[in-house]
C-alpha cells in the first residue's frame, strides 16, 4: 500500500487539505471556504479527499498549520501542528531550495518571510490592514462586477498608469470611485490597485527589510499577474510563483509532518472516519484565581477530548492525562 502525508491549512478564509507521497509529489489539493465553521470544512474536506483517493493509500502522518491549527490537530490526530510562518517557509524551500524572500498573500492576513541558507532570518505579519489582503480584492472585483479570476488579466492590458492609494482600505475605495468619475477605465484602475496593494505590502512589511532573491510569491492572491508584475516593478526582481501556490501552507505542514513520522516512526493519524462523528465546543470562565481565563472544553460524540485556554495548564494538562475538570 503507497504512503502519503496529509497538511491541512485551517485559515479563516480558505481550509486547504494536500496528500503528499513518499516522493513529495502533491498527489490530491482540496481549497474549501472555511465559512466560520472550522469543524464542519476539516470534515468536509475529509469526505471529500477519500472520495478523490483512486488508489490505496496509507495515511502514514498528518500535519495541521493557520490560525485554526490546534483545533484541527485535535480532530485528526496531528502528528505535527506548525504555525504558519514555518510552514510556509518549509513550502517554498522545497519547490525553490535557495529561496531567501518569501512574499505571502492571503484571504486576511499577509505575512513576509526572510531565509539565509534555509534559516528563518525575520518575519512579518499584518492582520490589521485590509487593504493588502485578497479579501480586500474580492470586495473591489465585485463591486467592479469583475470576476476575480480576470483582475490579473486585465491589469497587464492597462495603457496609462494612475495612482490609487492604498494605505487604507477605505481610502483605496474612494480613491477607485474617484478615478471612475474622472473618466478612467477599468484596466488602468484595476492596474493602479494591484500596484497599491504591493506598494502597500511592502511599505508595511518590508520597510527596513533587505528582500534578496530569489523572491517566492505564495498565498492566493500569487494568482493576480497584475501584483506579480507590480511587485517586479518595485523590487527589480524576478517574482517566482511555485505551483500549488494556493496551499502552501497545508503542502508544507505535510512535508513537516512526513519528517516528524520519519522520526517517530508512528503516526496519531485518527482516520477518515472521524469525518462521521459529531464536535462541539462549549466554554466555560474558571474562577480559580484572578486571571478568569475563558476554558475551551472540546468534545468528540459528547466525550471530553481536551480543554485550552487556561493560561496555568490545570485543564489542558488534566485532558491530557484523562483527569476531569469542571
Amino acid at each position: 500500500m503507497k504512503k502519503a502525508y496529509l497538511g491541512i491549512d485551517i485559515g479563516s478564509v480558505s481550509t486547504n487539505l494536500v496528500l503528499i507521497d513518499e516522493k513529495n509529489n502533491v498527489l490530491d489539493s482540496l481549497y474549501i471556504r472555511t465559512q466560520g465553521n472550522p469543524i464542519k470544512t476539516i470534515k468536509d474536506g475529509l469526505k471529500k479527499l477519500k472520495d478523490n483517493i483512486t488508489e490505496e493509500l496509507n495515511i502514514s502522518g498528518v500535519g495541521t498549520t493557520g490560525s485554526g491549527r490546534n483545533l484541527g490537530g485535535i480532530m485528526v490526530g496531528a502528528d505535527v501542528v506548525k504555525n504558519e510562518i514555518t510552514a510556509h517557509a518549509r513550502a517554498a524551500i522545497h519547490f525553490v531550495p535557495n529561496v531567501n524572500t518569501i512574499i505571502e498573500i492571503g484571504g486576511q492576513d499577509s505575512k513576509i518571510i526572510l531565509l539565509r541558507d534555509g534559516i528563518l532570518h525575520d518575519f512579518g505579519m499584518n492582520t490589521v490592514c485590509a487593504a493588502g489582503t485578497g479579501s480586500f480584492l474580492d470586495r473591489q472585483a465585485e463591486r467592479l462586477g469583475i470576476p476575480i479570476e480576470d483582475f490579473g488579466h486585465m491589469a497587464l492590458n492597462s495603457k496609462s498608469k494612475i495612482r490609487i492609494a492604498g494605505r487604507c482600505a477605505v481610502f483605496a475605495e474612494s480613491d477607485m470611485i474617484h478615478k471612475q468619475q474622472l473618466g478612467h477605465n477599468q484596466e488602468d484602475i484595476i492596474n493602479g490597485l494591484c500596484e497599491a496593494l504591493a506598494r502597500n505590502y511592502l511599505n508595511n512589511l518590508g520597510k527596513g527589510k533587505t528582500l534578496n532573491g530569489p523572491i517566492v510569491f505564495q498565498g492566493g492572491v500569487a494568482a493576480n499577474k497584475g501584483i506579480v508584475r507590480a511587485f517586479e516593478e518595485l523590487l527589480g526582481e524576478k517574482i517566482l510563483v511555485p505551483p500549488y501556490h494556493h496551499v502552501m501552507g497545508a503542502v508544507g505542514v505535510a512535508l513537516l509532518a512526513k519528517e516528524e513520522v520519519a522520526k517517530t516512526k508512528r503516526t496519531n493519524f485518527s482516520g477518515f472516519d472521524i469525518a462521521n462523528s459529531d464536535y462541539t465546543v462549549s466554554t466555560f470562565e474558571c474562577n480559580n484565581c484572578p486571571n478568569l481565563c475563558e476554558v475551551v472544553k472540546f468534545y468528540k460524540d459528547d466525550k471530553l477530548i481536551s480543554n485550552w485556554g487556561d493560561k496555568c495548564g490545570r485543564y489542558s494538562n488534566a485532558a491530557q492525562s484523562n483527569e476531569k475538570f469542571a
